[in-house]
């Protein structure tokens, strides 16, 4: 158990080093529009966030992060170039058994600005590494941008690759439907004969005859889908070749160089990664321009996936070596595919890096570490 009057102080310390960076302090409310999140998330982000009505506002969700009614706020105000910094509780919705806390405090920083993306990615890095030297940590990167231009050069149907974006940060579920594509997965028993009937009879008779209209989906919205998925069974597969790239890059771990070594070997089969593994080389020069370390900074190509959702092109987290059983200390990374969401597409809306620290989990990283400090003979 942390000590409440330290959690404070410590999230005060980190929220000074942003402020002492150019951040404007900000708080964004507790309750949002649960639409809002929606849009963005789809139906999946009621089984993480707690939901409640309100009988003027509508359904609100309790903030389950900082970024996205930041990235809201920053779009309303016009959308010129700006740092935030903010200090506050999220509340997430955790799997049972696991002992985590539903509710935890973050201290966080967002920037936009669309002058030099790629330092801005290696500036945000150094600034949370240098942030977090109180104790020990191990840093890691990953690149979602990479993985979303694999699937944009795939030699599919758009349905499909949209299928795979949307899911591309759910693993299990993207590497389902990765095998699903690549032919890998067997058709579900009594699928066949489905689809046989669906093309003999058509889907609108044989959906009306089926059973009586429950539930909010109508028989033509049942009927658009499964004529949807008929049509997607007759699609031929992803090729071994490319389906060999995704899961190359999904697998990869290595130090920064040795992983930019062995993607640039992929472009022979998917040339479409060409202009952003060329990001991925000038960013990794930004880093080294500035003074960090690349031969030991550990690329997870996995990383992104694990993170959250709107995140789509640099990744990081720092995660405390001597304490495997927490989670990362802190985590961020670009998003402008959300800011251009909630700015409606709109030209002015900046490029956004951001990311948070949890003072806890610093906390608890610092006693470990000076526990064995003084163990040490």
């Amino acid at each position: 158990m942390v000590d409440k009057a330290a959690l404070q102080a410590e999230a005060a310390r980190l929220q000074s080093i942003f402020m002492a960076a150019g951040a404007e302090p900000v708080d964004p409310d507790l309750l949002l529009p649960a639409e809002m999140l929606l849009d963005l998330y789809g139906e999946d982000i009621r089984a993480r966030a707690y939901v409640t009505d309100d009988p003027e506002r509508g359904e609100m969700m309790l903030r389950p992060d900082f970024t996205v009614p930041i990235a809201a706020m920053h779009a309303s105000m016009g959308a010129g170039p700006a740092c935030y910094t903010y200090t506050g509780q999220v509340f997430r919705k955790q799997p049972v058994g696991v002992g985590r806390p539903n509710a935890y405090l973050q201290v966080g920083f967002e920037k936009f600005d669309r002058t030099a993306p790629i330092k801005a990615d290696a500036e945000m890095f150094a600034l949370f590494s240098r942030t977090l030297n109180v104790t020990t940590t191990r840093a890691v990167v990953g690149d979602m941008g990479l993985l979303l231009a694999a699937i944009d050069t795939l030699s599919t149907t758009p349905t499909r690759k949209a299928a795979l974006r949307r899911h591309v940060w759910r693993p299990r579920r993207f590497r389902a439907l990765l095998d699903r594509y690549t032919g890998q997965t067997p058709m579900p028993k009594g699928r066949a004969a489905l689809i046989a009937a669906v093309k003999a009879q058509g889907a609108t008779p044989l959906i009306a005859a089926a059973a009586p209209e429950i539930g909010l989906r109508t028989t033509q919205d049942i009927v658009d889908r499964v004529t949807a998925l008929v049509a997607d069974y007759a699609v031929p597969p992803i090729s071994s070749t490319e389906a060999g790239v995704l899961h190359t890059l999904l697998s990869l771990r290595a130090p920064l160089p040795a992983a930019y070594e062995r993607m640039c070997d992929l472009r022979a089969d998917m040339p479409g990664l060409t202009p952003a593994l060329d990001q991925f080389a000038t960013r990794m020069e930004a880093l080294e321009q500035i003074g960090i370390d690349t031969t030991t900074l550990y690329y997870e190509a996995n990383f992104g996936q694990t993170t959250m959702e709107y995140y789509d092109g640099f990744v990081f987290g720092f995660l405390a070596p001597h304490r495997p059983d927490l989670p990362p200390l802190a985590t961020g990374g670009r998003y402008d595919a959300l800011t251009r969401a909630l700015g409606g597409g709109a030209h002015i809306v900046m490029p956004a890096i951001g990311g948070v620290i949890r003072p806890d989990l610093v906390l608890q990283a610092m006693a470990k570490t000076t526990a064995d400090t003084k163990g040490a003979p």
